[in-house]
């Protein structure tokens, strides 16, 4: 045989082999990801959206106060690259509510599984109810709606609430407190909280504004219903309206630190 003839042998065998284990590779990651998520990633038209707010100085909190700092404490021309100590309070931005952030003894945030944080996600819109009235909520009407528009709720899924509310962030209408100090925004009813627990198997509650509660509670009902019984919730989500109302899949990037209640999060939706 002759010499070139022996060099495109031996390629074509390691292209055979590296396509084989290539093949291996990918299939080993599919079978690994949850059931409700590989028709999803299979699918070669998929979009992807980001789901995260920016996290700046200025992001808007639910005391009113800032709750993000952060200090360059090296520089690249100095030192040779960039480095900045932060202040974050685990409540801000677009984070997670742990199950122990209104619980004695619930899981803290690094105690998630990550079988809990990839799961469909629906997605109910009352933004046209919000525009009219600030304090709107999601009701167990809406709920029934959704149902009947989209067939059952899926299997260990996310409940998410798009209400159009951040449109207003930079603006003082996202928390719309009034001269008492009463804030008004939409947000969870508890009587839909408590529906979702009785007749579903859903992990986690998704808010585009600043709590599960509407703004005006005073005893924040949902979140006590809510997360003692082992749930979780997201608030200040970004980007729902890019999703469908059904057939989307989000991936919660919770942070994973001791003892936390709550963390910032990237969130991700494949749909």
């Amino acid at each position: 045989m002759c010499d070139a003839c022996v060099i495109e042998s031996v390629k074509s065998k390691m292209i055979s082999r590296r396509y084989l284990f290539k093949g291996a590779a990918v299939g080993a990651v599919a079978s690994a990801l949850p059931s409700a998520v590989r028709p999803v990633l299979a699918d070669k038209n998929s979009t992807y959206h980001d789901l995260t707010h920016t996290l700046d100085e200025s992001f808007p909190t639910f005391s009113g106060d800032q709750q993000f700092f952060r200090e360059q404490v090296v520089n690249f021309k100095e030192h040779g690259y960039n480095l900045y100590n932060l202040k974050i309070n685990e409540h801000i931005g677009t984070h997670m509510d742990a199950p122990i952030h209104f619980s004695e003894d619930g899981r803290t945030v690094d105690e998630i599984a990550v079988d809990d944080l990839i799961v469909p996600i629906c997605v109910i819109d009352i933004s046209a109810r919000a525009e009219a009235d600030p304090n709107a909520e999601v009701t167990p009407d809406d709920l029934n709606k959704w149902i009947s528009d989209n067939g059952d709720i899926p299997e260990n899924a996310c409940i998410a609430m798009y209400s159009g509310w951040e449109n207003h962030i930079g603006t003082d209408m996202f928390r719309n407190a009034d001269e008492s100090g009463a804030m008004h925004f939409p947000g969870f009813h508890v009587e839909a909280a408590s529906m979702l627990l009785e007749n579903t198997s859903a992990k986690g509650l998704a808010v585009d504004t600043l709590s599960l509660d509407y703004g005006q509670s005073a005893d924040f009902a949902t979140h006590y219903a809510w997360l003692p019984e082992d749930r979780w919730g997201l608030e200040n989500v970004a980007n729902l309206d890019k999703l469908p109302a059904n057939g989307a899949t989000i991936v919660v990037g919770a942070p994973k630190f001791t003892k936390g209640t709550g963390g910032q999060c990237r969130l991700f939706a494949i749909a």
